[in-house]
């Protein structure tokens, strides 16, 4: 009974003082879960309700504050589970879920912010085509593929490593991230190569697609009158911004995760929580004050009194 727990459970051994802080981590992660859900969901219901925030730049900026809601609703729930437990357990079948939907999000967010650098890009060098290149089947093609490319491609090797043999049933982590593969008594070489490949496709190839659409802008707005350098900064930094945020948190991920040197539980626990807890509360922040369509309805929603 115990080798079969012990084949179907993994012991999640990421935490910091868990017994003595257990409350108080329960207290913080509860409070901000409640922030990030309202803070996004008070946006999006915004660009909703509102006529004039029916435009491509809006819709994807609902698009990436939906998908941190759905990033922060597949994270947080456990968290509090893991809090209010002795033992601080997940079972495989979880651990493989959490972990399609945190590198499927998380490369639905890079896919979204260059399909936001791409509408930029048509709006402000080529305005007068704007209208008949963003329709809104560009717009609903553009979602779809955010959400749908890196779902496919994280379920090949989430579906390959259900069977892979264990070695290890204590996970370093919090949460079953790129970690998750130490779990495994042997590193297959094939789904290495095969998750280069979907690295590159969900976030290299996007991230040098934002950052060449961007210099573009900013060179074209340079060279021209003061009214269009000023719709680029406007638009464009609060992009810019998330992205240089996201980027930074997924870097940790991505690369210090994977090399061979163990850092301190300490510094692990603080990077993770700061991923899944600085990111989602950044983004609603970013476009409520830095966009100003948005500002004046949120401005509007809690000052109902004040004339803008």
């Amino acid at each position: 009974m115990e080798n079969k727990l012990n084949a179907t459970y993994i012991i999640i051994d990421g935490y910091v003082e868990m017994t003595k802080y257990r409350y108080l981590y329960f207290v913080i992660m509860f409070t901000a879960y409640i922030l990030i859900i309202c803070s996004n969901s008070t946006i999006v219901y915004l660009i909703w309700i509102h006529q004039n925030l029916h435009e491509p730049m809006y819709i994807f900026i609902a698009a990436l504050l939906i998908n941190a809601v759905l990033f922060s609703t597949v994270i947080y729930p456990k968290l509090f589970i893991d809090f209010l437990s002795e033992n601080q357990i997940i079972s495989y079948s979880a651990c493989l879920f959490q972990y399609f939907m945190f590198y499927s999000l998380g490369g639905s967010e890079f896919l979204l912010l260059a399909a936001m650098a791409y509408d930029r890009y048509v709006s402000i060098c080529k305005p007068l085509q704007y209208p008949t290149i963003m329709r809104k089947t560009t717009v609903r093609m553009f979602l779809v593929l955010a959400w749908l490319v890196p779902a496919c491609q994280v379920a090949v090797p989430t579906v390959l490593n259900a069977d892979k043999t264990l070695c290890n049933f204590t996970l370093k982590g919090i949460i079953c991230n790129s970690t998750f593969y130490k779990l495994h008594c042997v590193a297959s070489i094939v789904l290495n190569i095969y998750g280069l490949v979907v690295f590159a496709n969900i976030v290299i190839f996007p991230v040098l697609f934002i950052l060449f659409t961007y210099i573009r802008i900013f060179i074209i707005s340079y060279r021209s009158c003061r009214e269009v350098r000023k719709k680029a900064a406007q638009t464009c930094l609060p992009h810019l911004l998330v992205l240089i945020n996201f980027s930074c948190s997924s870097a940790y991920d991505v690369l210090l995760l994977r090399m061979e040197t163990d850092f301190p539980k300490t510094v692990r626990f603080i990077m993770t929580l700061q991923m899944i807890l600085y990111h989602p509360l950044f983004n609603p922040i970013i476009y409520g004050l830095k966009m100003k369509e948005i500002y004046k309805h949120l401005k509007r929603l809690f000052c109902p009194g004040k004339i803008i």
